[in-house]
């Protein structure tokens, strides 16, 4: 019988030595000392884990209030549209996974970029002749968020920046600097509809400046740029040769009265990364389907980039199998209908709400032409007994039930994000709630000039 002996050799605070002898069939075999690690457990967290914050979970979590008791709790503050039940996806979208699922078809590993036929799919659905698409130009991912990681990942290395949107997502700040990217913020100008400032962002560009983000429509501002505007983002990153990430998650869903441009079809030049996928449009976030749709005319990207996407896919298995069999079905057979009942209530209710704080003294509401939110501004010199829109938004949860997200998370302070996919009703509750508050706390020119003084 073969034995084996494993003898641990520690001096002082040096490593342990594993002196290691084999026997076989009575004779015994040395194969030497081999250095062990320290004999005390040091784990630690990894660099790139600590750089990682999501800007909105530490200031919600920091908000350690509670609700009145008197009051149900209205939360206008989650992104999600499917929470309150009143905005269900399409049957026949429901009902294609229900037969994929069926079917037995789709239970196994598909490649990390995505079935080829679903790849075909999406590009059948967003190819147009400003922007040919074919399926190599297509990598489907797990959301929208991945996209956006994956592009990130393969246009930006570890000391270089990226232009980032103030207000924007802060999802683009959490990933990049989890990466060692730098992250530096344009400004939007909320007197202009949330255009950009031109001016502002062209004086960031540098020489490590990796990519723009540019997202439209917008969240948290609910804007949709008209096509002279994106052109004018053309040109600026035409001049800079810097590419573009473009967040198009809320594509197509703007109101009657605007019309989305894919900034892909207004490019001549400027190479594109597109992220979009299921989540808003057909209202079924928790599916993660997404995808990135390649732009590159002039061969600026080259394989470079695609096979760097490649590899960043094969990271991880790629998106839900089910959900991929289904989408063939889902781009092209619901029907247009549901996307235009799901637009009316959207634009129904951000009217309403914009109506209704436009006339509640102290509130500045920024008119919303998509996506799914509106931005007020608080005008805190008549609200002087609070510090910043944080301070606000704590004391309209303490009293009247009403959660709305500070701005703040998004960068942008004074302010605050509405979410317009709740019922109509709650809509109005929620409003004449936030105009009690205000009506409560509200200081005019003298008042607010007194309160100053006894501070």
């Amino acid at each position: 019988m073969d034995s084996y002996l494993i003898q641990v050799n520690s001096h002082g605070d040096h490593a342990p030595i594993l002196d290691v002898h084999l026997k076989t069939n009575g004779n015994s075999i040395s194969l030497g000392k081999v250095k062990g690690r320290k004999g005390r457990w040091a784990v630690r967290a990894s660099e790139m884990s600590k750089k990682t914050f999501n800007p909105v979970r530490a200031i919600v979590d920091s908000m350690k209030v509670e609700p009145n008791p008197k009051k149900a709790m209205i939360s206008l503050s989650l992104g999600d549209p499917t929470v309150f039940g009143n905005l269900p996806t399409n049957d026949e979208v429901t009902r294609a996974v229900k037969e994929v699922l069926d079917s037995g078809h789709y239970n196994g590993y598909a490649p990390s970029v995505g079935y080829q036929s679903c790849r075909e799919a999406v590009a059948a659905y967003y190819n147009c002749p400003e922007a040919p698409l074919e399926a190599q130009d297509i990598i489907l991912t797990s959301g929208c968020s991945q996209a956006i990681e994956l592009a990130l990942a393969v246009l930006a290395n570890p000391g270089q920046n990226i232009l980032v949107p103030r207000p924007g997502f802060s999802l683009y700040k959490t990933l990049a600097l989890s990466m060692g990217i730098e992250v530096k913020l344009y400004n939007l100008l909320p007197e202009k509809a949330w255009e950009i400032d031109l001016k502002h962002l062209e004086s960031l560009v540098d020489e490590k400046t990796a990519c723009l983000i540019v997202n439209n429509p917008s969240n948290p501002c609910g804007s949709v740029f008209s096509k002279s505007h994106l052109q004018k983002i053309l040109a600026v990153a035409s001049r800079q040769c810097v590419p573009i990430l473009a967040d198009e998650i809320y594509g197509d869903m703007v109101f009657a009265d605007c019309k989305y441009e894919p900034i892909a079809t207004l490019s001549t030049n400027v190479p594109i990364l597109s992220c979009g996928g299921l989540a808003k449009r057909w209202l079924v976030p928790g599916w993660r389907m997404g995808w990135i749709l390649i732009h590159d005319r002039r061969d600026i990207f080259g394989n470079e980039i695609r096979d760097g996407l490649l590899r960043l896919s094969q990271r991880i298995l790629g998106p839900c199998t089910i959900v991929q069999g289904a989408l063939e079905r889902i781009l092209h057979r619901t029907p247009p209908e549901f996307y235009h009942n799901t637009l009316s209530i959207l634009k129904s209710n951000a009217d309403l709400c914009y109506a209704a704080l436009s006339a509640i003294p102290g509130l500045q509401p920024v008119r919303p032409t998509g996506a799914m939110y509106l931005m007020v501004e608080i005008e805190m010199e008549h609200f002087p007994e609070f510090e910043n829109d944080v301070e606000f938004t704590e004391r309209l949860i303490s009293e009247q039930s009403v959660f709305c997200l500070p701005a703040t998370c998004f960068e942008y302070p004074n302010f605050f994000r509405v979410v317009i996919t709740v019922p109509e009703e709650m809509i109005l509750e929620a409003c004449s709630r936030i105009q009690e508050f205000c009506e409560t706390h509200y200081q005019g020119a003298e008042g607010a000039q007194d309160l100053e003084c006894d501070k």
